[in-house]
């Protein structure tokens, strides 16, 4: 098997992040940006958030065209999923999502497909990460683990969720055939 190509961006603040050795990281995550492109998300991903100096970031992005970047190494636990970041990797998939308004309660369908070269660079990303972490075994969507709602942008006496990624468009079956992860889910 060809090495993966994996563009190292780390963030500014990496060094801040917690480090974990590889042994602890159990899960992945799969998100998708809810933003319009790469550079938009990697704005928000160097945005100071906590006392720590830290902010909210996946550890890996994959474009629309398949090109993956390595924002956080997995040995630091970056900030992607409540209550899971320690045992967890966080991979985003550029998407637009719900952008720009994303607890707006008409415009709580996600509308845009996953393309073939993101879908063909995460399973690749996923079988690398398998060799990395030797108790990576599960994974989840962004949707499965954080089930929390909010209050409408539009209408505060309406709710709506505060994750819906990666949502009904991603192609679990496609991603988990032969990746040998079991998919978690705490909806259900």
């Amino acid at each position: 098997m060809s090495m993966l190509t994996i563009h190292d961006q780390p963030l500014p603040y990496v060094a801040k992040l917690p480090e974990r050795p590889a042994s602890a990281v159990t899960l992945v995550v799969i998100h998708c940006t809810e933003l319009p492109d790469l550079a938009t998300a990697r704005e928000y991903g160097e945005r100071v958030l906590y006392e720590t100096g830290t902010g909210a970031s996946g550890h890996y992005y994959i474009d629309r065209d398949g090109s993956i970047y390595r924002y956080v190494p997995g040995i630091r636990a970056a900030n992607h999923v409540r209550g899971y970041n320690p045992q967890s990797i966080g991979i985003e998939l550029v998407n637009h999502g719900r952008y720009p308004e994303w607890y707006d309660s008409h415009r709580q369908t996600m509308t845009e497909p996953y393309t073939v070269a993101q879908i063909a660079a995460l399973r690749a990303l996923l079988a690398q990460l398998r060799t990395e972490f030797p108790n990576l075994r599960e994974i989840a969507g962004h949707e499965d683990l954080d089930t929390a709602r909010v209050p409408a942008s539009d209408d505060p006496n309406l709710e709506v969720p505060r994750k819906l990624d990666p949502g009904p468009l991603f192609p679990w079956t496609d991603v988990l055939a032969g990746s040998g992860l079991q998919r978690i889910d705490t909806r259900h």
